[in-house]
């Protein structure tokens, strides 16, 4: 997939799971519907405040490179090890998240990673795919010891610091859901840099949660 077409794709609320693009406006929980909401953030809008600064200060001791990504025994081992400890249903490895089903030998998709690591000793991956002027995250993980570093939200930060040194425009990092706050992470960067699609327009608007609301009504009282 090029670039240019993954670019476009990410405008219009798609996403990747696998080796596929897919969109969905809902979520059924306990059979209750869950409105879903995608996001962007337009980069030159990204100002740190003072939580995003404290993280970054917080994590300098530690090494940081970004890299084609490349599926190894060390990343899986560390998922496996993030698996076990998180309270959500995660997939059930890193080749089943980005791999499954792929018709395909090679990932269509332009797939970067970024690696954290203290000292010799991996301890945190962020994995994203790579456009000509966007980025989608896909997935963070970190080893559990370090649980009090957030750095799950510090890769989001820096996935943003490469993209913008790549002179991108947006960063996706995925969907947002009503009533359902485990994913209001997403935010951390800056709500005032966010913006949220509404897919009866086409369009992206600028986040509020008032804004959220009404997309949210829009979808729970269709037929």
């Amino acid at each position: 997939m090029r670039g240019s077409q993954l670019d476009l794709y990410l405008s219009l609320g798609y996403f990747r799971m696998h080796q596929k693009l897919f969109t969905c406006r809902y979520l059924l929980s306990y059979d209750t519907i869950l409105p879903v909401h995608w996001l962007r953030f337009t980069l030159a809008n990204v100002r740190y405040g003072s939580k995003q600064r404290s993280l970054m200060r917080r994590n300098e001791k530690f090494s940081l490179s970004v890299k084609p990504f490349v599926l190894t025994e060390e990343a899986e081992e560390l998922f496996s090890l993030y698996r076990e400890t998180v309270d959500f249903e995660a997939p059930d490895s890193v080749e089943f998240w980005l791999f499954n089903e792929a018709i395909y030998p090679y990932s269509v998709f332009d797939t970067y990673a970024i690696e954290v690591r203290d000292g010799g000793r991996l301890i945190a991956v962020g994995i994203f795919d790579k456009g000509d002027q966007s980025i989608a995250g896909i997935m963070n993980f970190y080893h559990p010891d370090y649980r009090k570093y957030s750095l799950g939200k510090y890769l989001m930060l820096q996935k943003i610091n490469y993209a913008r040194l790549q002179h991108m425009q947006f960063y996706y990092p995925g969907y947002i859901v009503s009533n359902y706050p485990k994913f209001d992470y997403k935010l951390f960067p800056g709500e005032a840099a966010s913006e949220v699609y509404d897919d009866n327009s086409g369009d992206w608007l600028p986040f509020s949660w008032e804004t959220v609301h009404a997309l949210a009504a829009v979808i729970l009282d269709e037929p």
